[in-house]
């Protein structure tokens, strides 16, 4: 259930953060995009809160919940709105997933 929790929390962030780049496209005008901005930051953090509060230690849960958030930002940035990624940004995700699987071996 924690895994569901979890994937949860990161699918709400990343949605709102992607939100909050819509919503400042163009010096905050689109404000229809406000309220995915506050509905998934709120979500996400009242969904971390559950996966922490049944047992998930803490640097566990939040490496993932970072790790995972900063690659699909990086990547859906990429295609939603023309970010550029580049082998330099390929490498610092590649980086990124070898650090919270060593953070798991421990």
């Amino acid at each position: 259930m924690n895994g569901v929790l979890l994937a949860g929390a990161i699918a709400l962030e990343v949605t709102a953060t992607l939100a909050l780049k819509a919503l400042n496209a163009d010096g905050v005008t689109r404000w229809g995009w406000l309220v995915p901005v506050i509905v998934g930051y709120l979500g996400a953090f009242l969904l971390l809160a559950q996966v922490l509060r049944r047992g998930m230690g803490v640097g566990t849960a939040y490496a993932i919940w970072a790790a995972t958030g900063v690659v699909l930002t990086a990547v859906l940035g990429a295609l939603f709105f023309g970010e550029a990624l580049g082998w330099r940004g390929a490498t610092g995700i590649a980086l990124i997933a070898v650090g919270v699987a060593l953070l798991e071996l421990r």
